[in-house]
């Protein structure tokens, strides 16, 4: 063979290489190109839009109680100790009633005296029911020297001990009174979560509306309730105005403790069956909501749509688009047009759909 034949065998196989190595460039660059235009698109589809707002705040107890003796004097014993569990009508602690007692049998005396007396004169008959209210009072003092539970619960606090004198704040006895108590209990079995709404937010939540509870420090563990109440009074922290709103919370979970952290989200509506795209795509051109929707090509054609409820990760659409559309999701390029040439001129070839082929 030849030098000259051998020649240009070398350089016709350099030409071969050179040709791959510049298709290949082409092509990476055509994928990488593509790749960074082609816009985020999602189905329209039918199916379930929730909204929700959320709040944040701890585990209480529905039903509470501070209880403390009506009377003073030394407290002769104490029956309960904090986190046991109580029945109705359960003894919790007694004073020493030994005054009480001599209190109530004078009184009995008193009342003996005036009913043998003439009771059919003025005078008489006032000093028999001036001595019957008088024994009254004393079997009241006397019924308050021993604390029961008006209710089975759990006793959640004691502020006092055996030898020490009756603590708290006498003649408490209502729920939420804020009072310290010689007892307090509450029933472990009707929890609640108090939670602080924004004032934007709490314009959607009404009584009845569904919740789920989540815990912080039990991450997986939900209870679900409902709204019971939302306080008329705002409270202000830091110039930040909240509304507290109570949630019953049902299907709680035994780990569930007082006192725990809990976030809560309030479902504010929700409809099924319907036509869903996710938020994102949905802008807004002129004052009316629009969608970019994907057309066959690449082309983005704004669409005017009549939305209904807005969700958390998806909007109802009521008109506009029909079911199996493609709508671009925001924060991806307005048209697909974009184009791009082999650096430096090379083949002449532009890249992407907007102008035209090779």
């Amino acid at each position: 063979m030849s030098l000259r034949r051998r020649a240009l065998i070398v350089n016709g196989a350099l030409a071969v290489l050179l040709v791959g190595g510049v298709g290949a460039a082409y092509a990476s660059l055509n994928t990488s190109v593509r790749s960074e235009t082609a816009p985020a698109t999602s189905t329209v589809t039918r199916g379930m839009v929730s909204a929700s707002v959320s709040a944040s705040g701890a585990v209480t107890s529905a039903r509470t109680r501070s209880l403390s003796f009506t009377g003073s004097g030394t407290v002769a014993s104490v029956k309960v100790e904090p986190g046991d569990r109580v029945k109705k009508g359960q003894v919790l602690a007694k004073l020493d009633d030994t005054d009480a007692r001599e209190a109530l049998e004078a009184a009995q005396a008193s009342l003996n005296a005036a009913a043998d007396g003439d009771t059919s004169t003025a005078s008489g008959y006032a000093q028999y029911v001036s001595a019957l209210n008088a024994r009254k009072q004393a079997q009241r003092a006397l019924a308050g020297t021993v604390l029961k539970a008006p209710f089975a619960g759990t006793v959640t606090a004691l502020n006092g001990t055996a030898g020490g004198p009756a603590a708290g704040t006498a003649g408490s006895g209502t729920d939420d009174t804020g009072s310290t108590g010689f007892v307090e209990i509450a029933d472990i079995t009707r929890l609640q979560i108090v939670g602080d709404f924004t004032e934007s937010d709490v314009t959607k939540v009404k009584s009845g509306q569904a919740a789920t509870v989540t815990f912080d420090a039990m991450p997986g563990t939900t209870a679900t309730g409902k709204v019971t109440r939302i306080d008329p009074v705002a409270k202000t922290t830091e110039n930040v105005v909240q509304y507290p709103v109570t949630i019953k919370m049902t299907g709680v979970p035994k780990s569930v403790r007082l006192g725990q952290t809990a976030s809560v989200q309030v479902i504010t509506g929700e409809v099924t069956d319907v036509l869903t795209v996710p938020t994102s795509a949905i802008r807004t051109a002129g004052g009316r909501p629009t969608v970019l929707v994907l057309a066959k090509g690449g082309a983005q054609v704004p669409t005017v749509v009549e939305i209904g409820l807005k969700g958390d990760l998806t909007t109802e659409i009521k008109s506009g688009l029909k079911d199996g559309d493609q709508v671009v999701r925001q924060g991806t390029p307005a048209t697909t047009g974009q184009q791009g040439g082999f650096p430096g001129g090379g083949l002449g070839t532009r890249i992407g759909g907007g102008g035209g082929g090779r």
